[in-house]
């Protein structure tokens, strides 16, 4: 088979499965912004099997311009779609948007003003280095959020996703910025074609192995004041003890006020391997987060001095930060997740009961 139809072949393959992955990404999680970002980031994607071409050099056609910027685009859009895989109290916002469009337009302008202007070498190398820099922040951010995560399942998802994004997103950029110029390479785009079938494979298969309930959150409620905390099942003999030693730790000791709590902390505090607190504190208490975990509590002590008359003065930063957050935003939007409300309607609400 000559390497032009090999390449066809390969790319084709690959947008089919993204086209299939997609079609059942939206059946079951459309309503969700997680799983609009995954229908997303599976059209971009098929955009970039589409129209990527190692060492080509002419300028991209009227046709084509569109396409390249979507797959441009499409680095944001994984950007996003990590953050809110990994994070379960991510939302999209509409800066977010913007940082799409921004990317979007910046690419397609390059492809019609640089490009028929033979500057076509300057577009690939503009568009990769700024598929680049994004791609190096997914990176940072993933690695960063590592040992919060509590779901084995997903912490699995995440070190593919750390090593797809090395070996394919970064070498391909790469390669295209290096190759821009020198002529179309057959071998090259075969090359990368398959590689690129390789990775969405894997992720369909990591995907269907895994399960979507242990990689994706179930979906927060959005209409009540309060939201319970994690429920599961009775921990076994074995595991009481150690729950309990946890559970004191965050009462009576209150270790969550510490700066940069970390699970290996906790886990040394306990005596046990790190990787069994992930289980403990994931399987018998029901969290899917360290740091939400950790907020929980925080949160717990912060309405309990919000609704105190005997603090009724007492600004909301200082009990915020006295429960352990470092700053007032994070606060803020951690307290009206688990709430529904901003610390000060929440304490209004509660001294008018009083």
């Amino acid at each position: 088979m000559p390497l032009e139809h090999l390449d066809l072949a390969l790319r084709a393959a690959a947008i089919a499965l993204l086209a299939v992955l997609a079609v059942s990404l939206w059946r079951d999680l459309g309503k969700r912004s997680v799983g609009r970002l995954a229908v997303a980031l599976a059209l971009g994607s098929a955009a970039h099997a589409a129209t990527f071409n190692i060492g080509g050099s002419a300028a991209p056609s009227l046709a084509s311009a569109p396409l390249i910027a979507l797959a441009t685009a499409d680095i944001v859009v994984l950007w996003l779609f990590c953050r809110a895989l990994f994070d379960d109290g991510f939302a999209p916002r509409w800066r977010h948007g913007l940082i799409w469009l921004a990317v979007f337009g910046f690419s397609l302008i390059s492809c019609l003003v640089l490009g028929p202007a033979e500057h076509a070498r300057i577009v690939i190398v503009a568009n990769n280095l700024l598929a680049l820099a994004i791609v190096g922040l997914t990176l940072a951010q993933t690695i960063r959020s590592w040992s919060a995560d509590l779901v084995e399942g997903r912490r699995r998802v995440r070190a593919f996703v750390v090593i797809a994004a090395l070996c394919y997103g970064g070498v391909n950029a790469l390669l295209q910025m290096f190759a821009a110029g020198h002529g179309p390479s057959e071998l090259a785009n075969v090359v990368n074609a398959a590689m690129f079938l390789a990775v969405v494979g894997a992720v369909a298969l990591m995907l269907l192995k895994v399960g979507a309930s242990d990689v994706f959150a179930p979906e927060a409620p959005h209409d009540s004041v309060s939201v319970p905390e994690p429920v599961a099942a009775a921990p076994p003999a074995g595991n009481r003890k150690l729950v309990d030693a946890l559970l004191r730790l965050m009462a009576d000791e209150r270790i969550y006020r510490q700066e940069n709590v970390t699970i290996g902390m906790l886990a040394t505090r306990l005596s046990i391997p790190e990787y069994r607190l992930r289980r403990l504190i994931n399987g018998e208490l029901g969290y899917r987060n360290f740091n939400t975990f950790l907020n929980n509590h925080r949160i717990e002590e912060a309405k309990a001095a919000l609704a105190d008359p005997a603090q009724a003065e007492v600004p909301v930063i200082t009990i915020a930060m006295d429960a352990g957050f470092q700053s007032l935003g994070p606060f803020n939007r951690a307290f009206k997740a688990a709430t529904g409300v901003t610390p000060t309607e929440f304490r209004r609400m509660r001294l008018a009961a009083a």
